[in-house]
């Protein structure tokens, strides 16, 4: 996935300080990006899919489809897989479990990322790639074997979700900072949007997919799919022409300097830290993901073929969205705004979703969020890209993954803890409340955000 959604599902905000929105003192960075030209109405998107036009990132395109998709089947199955190993001892210590899948993720991303941000822009990004593929197939491979000889604990399921989730940390810095060179400057934001919904048709079609294939065989096919879905990836990366090492005078030591760099870039770049913040606290407190399997179960009745396709829903959403911003290009006159608007929308279907007794409903609601979260997630990531010199792309990138990923999987775990005491539909109103809230204190706060315009990188 080209611009960290991994995986991603959808503050308590009283009490605690919403610190890194409010950067108002910081300076601006002496760094500058590259130039860019992007679509305005007197120059218009060239189609909704000319980045595909370009070879090497049809390549990684078509690849990461494939692969995406035996991990988001893999997502879903952990999950049940967990929820099924743990509620022999009881619904609340199934609800801390799941919450605890979050947890194994977002540990080594959180420890691991900005060294992989370092070395992604160290090394050959290619090779990194494919060492970093290669451990997430074995993971997965292993998965697939000892769920097959009759798995009865769930410590080997984090242990391997820990180690896929150390890989990711040094896999997406490589491929953020490998897209610039694959598409010229005029398309690179139509490939931020290809890939998002490339990303989001995997998120459809793996839920669904994982669900009907965990119903008939059970987890360990789910994980043996996954493990050979990463064969696509590895294939795309050797058949790229384009070059995996960046300019030399550019190319980054593996050192402490190197990593100081980069986290100083980021951290005097007001709008780069507004919005990873923002992303961070709406996802933490507005995720529902490790919740669906109570939803499938016990709230709305719909075993497993219901659960996978709740699971894809807010995919479905993002598709339809993501589709129309590939064609739109970068013609927002107000981006920040809009980001805000969407992450607001995000909460209130959130909300709704908790409160929701229906199916139908349920559905229509995690589509409203998946396609409200395209519009925020598309216009950071390009705004992002935009300002980001490509020397430092790799430990931008490492820095938004705590943020980006961190989010979402912290979300979880506080998702299960508050699920176990007060109940799941509980857990997920209470966050859609905190993230409108969030929202409500960054339209105050993030002043370089509501300013920004695109235009300035025209």
């Amino acid at each position: 996935m080209f611009t960290n959604f991994d995986e991603k599902g959808p503050s308590r905000v009283a009490g605690r300080p919403f610190l890194v929105l409010y950067c108002r003192t910081h300076s601006q960075p002496s760094f500058r990006g590259p130039s860019f030209t992007l679509s305005t109405p007197d120059n218009p998107p060239r189609g909704a899919f000319a980045a595909l036009r370009h070879r090497d990132f049809r390549l990684l395109w078509t690849g990461q489809f494939f692969s995406i998709t035996g991990s988001q089947m893999q997502v879903v199955t952990i999950n049940w897989h967990v929820y099924l190993l743990m509620r022999p001892y009881g619904e609340k210590a199934a609800a801390a479990a799941l919450g605890l899948v979050g947890l194994v993720r977002v540990v080594p991303i959180v420890v691991c990322s900005l060294v992989g941000g370092v070395v992604a822009d160290a090394v050959d990004r290619k090779r990194l790639i494919l060492v970093t593929q290669t451990v997430m197939l074995l993971c997965a491979a292993a998965l697939a074997l000892i769920t097959s000889a009759g798995l009865k604990h769930v410590w080997p399921v984090y242990a391997l979700t820990a180690l896929s989730s150390a890989a990711i940390a040094f896999d997406n810095p490589a491929r953020q900072a490998l897209l610039p060179s694959l598409v010229p400057a005029r398309d690179f934001p139509n490939a931020v949007s290809l890939g998002f919904v490339s990303f989001q048709i995997a998120l459809v079609v793996g839920p669904v997919l994982g669900g009907v294939v965990l119903a008939q065989f059970g987890p360990a096919a789910v994980y043996a799919f996954n493990a050979l879905s990463f064969l696509a990836v590895v294939a795309a990366v050797l058949l790229m022409r384009a070059a995996g090492k960046g300019k030399a005078e550019e190319l980054a030591r593996v050192s402490l300097e190197s990593l100081k760099e980069g986290l100083s870039f980021v951290w005097r770049t007001p709008i780069m830290v507004q919005t990873m913040s923002l992303d961070f606290v709406a996802t933490f407190f507005a995720s529902a993901t490790a919740l669906l399997p109570i939803f499938a179960r016990d709230v709305l009745d719909v075993g497993e073929h219901g659960y996978g396709v709740l699971a894809a829903a807010s995919a479905f959403g993002a598709v339809l969205t993501g589709l129309l911003l590939a064609r739109r290009g970068s013609g927002w006159r107000r981006p920040g705004l809009a980001v805000l608007v969407s992450v607001a929308v995000y909460g209130a279907a959130t909300v709704l979703f908790g409160l929701s007794r229906s199916y139908w409903l349920s559905l229509a609601m995690l589509a409203l969020s998946g396609a409200a979260d395209t519009v925020s997630t598309v216009i950071r990531q390009t705004i992002r890209q935009l300002i980001t010199p490509d020397r430092l792309r790799g430990r931008m990138t490492s820095v938004n993954m705590i943020f980006f990923m961190g989010g979402p999987q912290l979300g979880e775990l506080e998702a299960g803890l508050v699920a176990a005491a007060a109940g799941a539909p509980f857990s997920v109103v209470l966050g859609g409340v905190c993230c409108l809230a969030a929202v409500g204190a960054a339209a105050l706060r993030a002043r370089e955000l509501m300013r920004y315009r695109f235009a300035e990188h025209g």
